[in-house]
């Protein structure tokens, strides 16, 4: 099959791009996450387990994708610990991974359902993994979620046990709240 040439630009993301980011990845999530998660699963991972991890930003890790100075998808990768989550997720590890023994992690992947099917989460996973190849890593593991599999199976990772991860909520009723991932793992050569 053919790829046809991605015709948007990717660049870094800054701190100022924040409100914007955060506005992309709700839209997405609530938009692409339809028939797969439940309305009051996806409001609940936007409170931490979705988001910005202004930690990638500052690391000069996380992309935007842009249509006419407007960001259509953004996504990163990361060489701290933590495996997924805003900076609103209490459960974080900032230390370094070591590109000799550690995969590298792939983060927060969300594309505007406007433009979602066009080979831009394909061409942003193709520019992250490429970063962290040049940085010595070549293996890779993401926590996905259900509508990410599809595109992170026909990339190469592997998925493994699908896991229900607990959301937080105010109350009792919002706190027994889970979310189905799957984590998946690829190395390349």
């Amino acid at each position: 099959m053919r790829r046809m040439p991605m015709l948007y630009p990717i660049r870094p993301a800054t701190l100022a791009d924040k409100p914007q980011l955060e506005a992309l990845i709700a839209r997405s999530a609530r938009e692409l996450s339809a028939g797969l998660y439940t309305p009051e699963q996806v409001e609940g991972a936007l409170r931490g387990a979705f988001g910005v991890d202004t930690q990638l930003i500052v690391d000069g890790t996380y992309f935007v994708v842009e249509d006419a100075g407007k960001p259509i998808a953004c996504g990163g990768w990361s060489k701290r610990r933590t495996l997924f989550g805003s900076d609103a997720r209490a459960q974080r590890d900032a230390s370094e991974l070591d590109p000799r023994v550690d995969a590298a992690k792939i983060r927060a992947f969300f594309v505007d359902s406007a433009y979602a099917r066009r080979g831009i989460g394909t061409a942003l996973l193709d520019h992250c993994e490429s970063a962290a190849r040049a940085h010595g890593y070549t293996r890779f593991e993401l926590m996905a979620t259900l509508p990410g599999v599809p595109l992170y199976t026909v990339r190469g990772y592997i998925p493994e046990t699908m896991l229900h991860y607990p959301l937080d909520g105010a109350d009792a009723e919002a706190s027994a709240l889970s979310i189905q991932f799957v984590p998946m793992k690829k190395t390349v050569a």
